[in-house]
């Protein structure tokens, strides 16, 4: 079946699945190149940059509303070069375009819009715009241009001039690494913790899993029972509430409210990923059987949604479906009387469903607010008929779901959020060593290896067989974690070594030595008006403190002191933003947290060491780095351990001094 469209453009040739949704709006939209900057400058427009990704609901909203309206179209036409971006193909566009709102409006978000020079200057911009709000400013825009050029040219450059001084830094004045500067910053940020619900005690509520990932870490030195309690409330929270999809797992990309209810359901790979290393983690600390039903049922929903059969994983789902938000999700209290039969009251009170709706249009979010225990009382039934219901009807729910028009889903493979998803893996597989987790990181690792590092490059998109772009510096940084977490629970000496060479790759493509940091954009890509350095931990971290963490970790595992200074310097820069605002430098802190507590590397060789090693991993251990001579090796960390005496030797190693062997777990 064949269909029509009425307007067609230049995107209908693009890869993006953002891209190609826009390909028949009546805006002649063009892709990012040189050509297209070279066509502005030629015709003396301004340019028009408009940001999203396939999975935005407001992305979707003013699709419709202004990109779709034919009167908005030619507005668009007849005064700008209309360039449309996938902040997920393109970041280090993004980056730039994003500082420019953000300077300008004191908030950035997507869809991103901004109003540029011909040569790629911002001059003004915001997010979403309804649509008369949208002509007016299409129009003032235009007429400031033409009108007032040079003031024009004036402020984009002062514009300019303000995104470039966002990365400066200035080291601090003592270099030393100190305890107390993290005790200062988490005291005074602890005061934002909301230990009912979990979380931030605002909303709109972001997982952030490297925030509490580092809490976590903080807590088994501190013992401070205050963010045990925290990363406990925040993981609970999650789990139990409309975040999670309680059906068939996976989680939403965040809450907009403090209950972790009710969710934009766009589902990303990278909070998955993410995610299931942290619930790993917190189920190695505290063995709460929920943790580990979430890294099992994010696996579930990986395995059907996300994942491309070379093992690789799609980028995302949609948050909509049929042009509804969540519909997908949701369910009415007749629904659910009609599929469920008489089981439905006893579902409806474990997943806070009532006859009004607890959303929108009658309908409701499944999500839980009673114990098992509190549904005993109510009920009188056991856990275990509860718990047997409760199972029955999700399998009928999902049957039902089935029939549904499933979210459109985004196909494309992007580097470093199959890295992050790579790295969860080696997580959970330490904390279930069960191999079903070891194959999903083996089989998406070797896969990007294979299609996506070709002569000394690696690319960030994979779609259809294809690759494209040059891997960022987040793609490097991610796949060199990736390397060393999946040795750690492989000890296959070649990841290593790979890790090793996308180091010194990394270095000479993004490092400046002038700076003491990495560039987010390569030197062999053609410049951007600002090249900016991605400093700050986000919902994913910054490329330069997982580089940070590389680096420690090669420095060990190679006796490279190059890397371990190169580690000190960056932290120097970067430790006195630590108070100012905490939750945007955990994965940097976890890094210092390290320097500070020193690095401990746990070395076994002999007949029993994958064993001892397995049992060991299913605890928590920060700070550790794990490694099993299997065979003659040169490999610096490992080249003078031997077992002894026939027994499996076991060497702990703190920063690079090494005791005297054990020979059990018990010695250890």
């Amino acid at each position: 079946m064949t269909t029509t469209h009425k307007h067609t453009n230049s995107l209908i040739h693009a890869s993006s699945p953002y891209l190609l949704q826009h390909a028949h709006n009546p805006v002649n939209w063009l892709e990012w190149n040189e050509e297209t900057l070279l066509k502005a400058k030629n015709e003396d427009k301004m340019i028009l940059v408009s940001i999203g990704y396939s999975a935005c609901h407001w992305c979707h909203v003013m699709e419709h509303e202004s990109f779709e309206n034919e009167e908005v179209a030619e507005l668009m036409n007849k005064n700008f070069i209309c360039i449309k971006v996938d902040r997920e193909e393109r970041p280090d566009i993004d980056q730039i375009y994003m500082d420019a709102v953000q300077l300008l409006t004191g908030r950035g978000g997507w869809p991103l819009n901004c109003f540029a020079l011909p040569d790629g200057r911002p001059l003004h911009g915001g997010t979403y715009f309804p649509i008369e709000q949208w002509k007016k400013t299409l129009q003032s825009i235009a007429d400031f241009y033409q009108d007032r050029k040079v003031e024009a040219f004036e402020y984009a450059a002062e514009l300019t001039n303000g995104i470039n001084k966002l990365d400066q830094i200035i080291p601090a004045e003592n270099s030393a690494i100190k305890l107390a500067t993290i005790e200062t910053a988490v005291e005074n940020w602890s005061k934002n913790f909301d230990l009912i619900y979990g979380g931030y005690n605002w909303a709109p509520k972001f997982p952030m899993p490297n925030n509490w990932q580092f809490y976590l870490q903080y807590y088994q030195f501190s013992k401070n029972e205050l963010l045990l309690e925290a990363v406990t409330q925040t993981l609970n929270g999650m789990a139990n509430g409309g975040i999670f999809d309680q059906i068939e797992g996976g989680f939403a990309r965040y809450s907009t409210d403090v209950y972790w209810k009710a969710p934009h359901f766009e589902k990303m790979l990278y909070d998955n990923g993410q995610l299931m290393g942290l619930y790993a983690q917190a189920f190695q600390l505290t063995k709460n059987p929920l943790y580990k039903n979430i890294i099992y049922k994010t696996h579930q929903f990986l395995q059907h949604e996300l994942t491309h059969e070379n093992g690789l994983f799609y980028s995302a789902l949609d948050a909509d479906s049929e042009g509804i938000e969540g519909k997908y999700y949701i369910w009415t209290r007749q629904e659910l009387v009609e599929y469920l039969g008489e089981n439905e009251p006893l579902f409806s009170l474990y997943y806070s469903v009532d006859a009004y709706g607890n959303w929108e249009h009658g309908a409701s979010i499944l999500y839980k607010t009673r114990t098992i225990e509190e549904l005993e009382k109510i009920t009188g039934k056991s856990s275990i008929e509860i718990e047997a219901i409760i199972e029955k009807c999700n399998a009928i729910l999902v049957a039902e779901r089935n029939k549904k028009t499933k979210p459109g889903l985004d196909d494309k493979v992007i580097t470093s959020w199959n890295a992050l998803m790579i790295s969860g893996y080696c997580e959970a597989y330490k904390a279930m060593n069960d191999k079903t987790f070891f194959y999903a990181a083996q089989k998406a690792l070797d896969s990007i290896l294979e299609n996506l590092w070709l002569n000394n490059q690696l690319f960030r998109i994979y779609k259809n067989g294809k690759i494209s772009i040059h891997g960022f510096a987040e793609d490097y940084a991610c796949l060199n974690k990736a390397l060393i977490d999946f040795y750690q629970i492989s000890f296959d000496e070649k990841y290593l070594q790979k890790a090793n060479e996308l180091m010194e790759l990394s270095i000479s493509y993004f490092y400046s030595a002038e700076k003491k940091l990495f560039y987010f954009k390569s030197n062999t890509d053609t410049a951007l008006i600002a090249r900016k350095l991605d400093l700050t931990d986000d919902v994913i971290p910054s490329a330069n403190s997982i580089f940070g963490h590389c680096l420690q970790a090669l420095s060990y595992y190679f006796s490279n002191d190059n890397y371990g200074n190169m580690v000190n310097e960056m932290l120097n820069l970067v430790q006195q933003k630590f108070a100012k605002n905490t939750s945007s430098y955990t994965n940097w802190m976890q890094l210092s947290l390290n320097k500070i507590q020193g690095v401990k590397q746990i070395v076994m060789i002999g007949n029993d060491a994958e064993n001892y090693m397995q049992q060991l991993q299913q605890q928590y251990y920060p700070n550790t780095l794990f490694a099993i001579a299997k065979q003659h090796t040169n490999l610096p960390l490992l080249k003078d351990k031997m077992p002894i005496d026939g027994k499996t030797a076991i060497y702990v190693c703190n920063d690079k001094t090494c005791g005297l062997p054990g020979y059990s777990l018990e010695d250890l």
